[in-house]
């Protein structure tokens, strides 16, 4: 059987709020995923229960240094490169480009960086793929106009979408909108910007602000290939098939409206109008979205050019279930499944889960596929040599690069490409610590802001430099 097709673009994937820091130099402005603390507040503020606007002295907020890659970023390009990378996915920090969002002029320090970062990419022959918003939004907008609930965010975001285009055309290709985009009904203020005040219809504004970002979406693809025949376009989602915690029919139903609750963007994204289950589902929640006149028709013409996403597990639903058998970890909620083996932060481990995903989201688009995260958050122990063994980081991704391996040989999945969460030790946006770690290279951080920063190779660093030689055959 053919393998893993020739070109095929493997890397590792990053975002600038969890690796950058230099969250205030060279003009950036505060952003939302700023005033995120970790600790046992940071769920309140990322969901939109808590209020945080401002930084205080209570909290440690661990996205104002994270691993200080603004600083480091060509010493970490370097080892990417080493590692064999063909592609980087990262993203842009918005607020670094336009510090408070509705300037006219962007910040020129800001895309000065970027523009370093790509063309050291560009020396070692590294593709970039971009992400244009990943869970960031400049504070301003967020005080002043609502975040994503306000209309008025879709001409800001294009601004920045033309700036970026215009000035990175022939550095950049491959393009993400929003990174995500269902996490805005699970974390609204990280995923949108969104806080709830006592007493408003929640439901009726994430759906509003989904439609901002998803008109967004639209018009920034249209101008991506208005600018740049060669640009790519594609949307993102945190995949995972659900399963249905038993042959109930009760709970083959739960679990197939849980997915759709994810697919609905995708559907959108993807085939270019809203899905009749969303309209009836709508209808009966008093949902009205509001529209203006041409909204259908920009959806309609500017579809994207291929579907990327996030899978770290599968999830199980049921019609009831006790909420001591509700699995802890991740930020979609799901039944425990008594068939998997679960991760130290709760996460089940399920390869199979990734091909059957891979294959779900193919049958229902028929698109090329990009798979732009996969990876195990772990402790790491350093020995006695101040080495890291992490066969556990190997043992999964070996497991699931097979099972990504048999989607596209067996099933005849397209498949452009495999970017692993994260090629480097940054900070999770789940909980906010560095000792949840992911990265083939090790950074000396820990949760409390202590550390040197120095960058150290793991055993897994040179497990997957074989792995991309041999262009994913060599998987032991």
């Amino acid at each position: 059987m053919m393998g893993f097709k020739e070109g095929f673009l493997w890397g590792g994937a990053t975002a600038a709020n969890q690796c950058e820091g230099g969250f205030d130099e060279d003009g950036r402005g505060l952003a939302n995923v700023d005033v995120c603390p970790t600790g046992a507040d940071r769920n309140a503020v990322i969901t939109g229960k808590m209020k945080m606007y401002e930084c205080d002295e209570n909290h440690f907020y661990p996205s104002h240094k994270a691993i200080d890659m603004y600083h480091h970023y060509k010493e970490d390009i370097k080892l990417f490169a080493e590692m064999g990378f063909k592609v980087y996915r990262m993203s842009l920090a918005w607020s670094r480009i336009f510090p408070k969002g509705d300037e006219k002029e962007p910040n020129e320090k800001g895309l000065a960086f970027y523009e370093d970062v790509f063309k050291t990419c560009k020396m070692y022959n590294i593709e970039p793929l971009v992400t244009i918003t990943h869970f960031d939004c400049p504070m301003h907008l967020i005080k002043e106009y609502g975040g994503w609930r306000n209309r008025k965010m879709i001409d800001f975001y294009l601004n920045y979408c033309r700036t970026i285009f215009k000035r990175y055309k022939g550095l950049v290709k491959y393009w993400l909108t929003f990174n995500e985009i269902n996490m805005l009904l699970e974390a609204p203020f990280m995923g949108a910007g969104i806080c709830f005040e006592e007493g408003e219809n929640e439901k009726q504004i994430k759906y509003q602000a989904a439609h901002h970002e998803l008109i967004a979406s639209a018009m920034a693809t249209r101008i991506a290939h208005d600018i740049n025949s060669e640009n790519k376009v594609g949307c993102m989602f945190a995949a995972g098939s659900v399963y249905p915690y038993t042959c109930k029919p009760e709970d083959v139903w739960e679990a197939t409206k849980k997915d759709r609750e994810s697919y609905f963007f995708i559907d959108v994204q993807s085939r270019g109008y809203y899905p009749s289950y969303a309209l009836k589902e709508f209808e009966r929640m008093g949902i009205n979205i509001e529209k203006e006149e041409f909204d259908d028709e920009i959806l309609k013409n500017n579809t994207v050019d291929f579907i990327s996403f996030s899978y770290y597990n599968s999830r199980c639903a049921a019609k009831t279930v006790s909420k001591d058998n509700i699995a802890e970890g991740n930020i979609f909620e799901s039944v425990k499944n008594p068939y998997l083996k679960y991760s130290e932060w709760g996460w089940p481990i399920d390869p199979l889960g990734f091909r059957i995903t891979l294959n779900h989201v193919y049958d229902r688009y028929q698109k090329p596929l990009f798979v732009v995260e996969n990876g195990l958050g772990a402790v790491d122990t350093l020995d006695e040599n101040g080495y890291i063994e992490d066969d556990y980081r190997i043992d999964y991704l070996r497991e699931h690069i097979k099972a990504m391996r048999d989607a596209v040989t067996i099933d005849g999945v397209d498949l452009m490409g495999y970017t692993m969460w994260s090629p480097i030790d940054l900070v999770s946006a789940g909980t906010g610590e560095m000792k949840k770690r992911y990265g083939f290279i090790y950074v000396d951080r820990d949760n409390e802001g202590n550390g040197t920063f120095k960058r150290k190779t793991k055993k897994s660093f040179y497990w997957y430099k074989k792995v991309i030689e041999t262009n994913g055959e060599n998987i032991d």
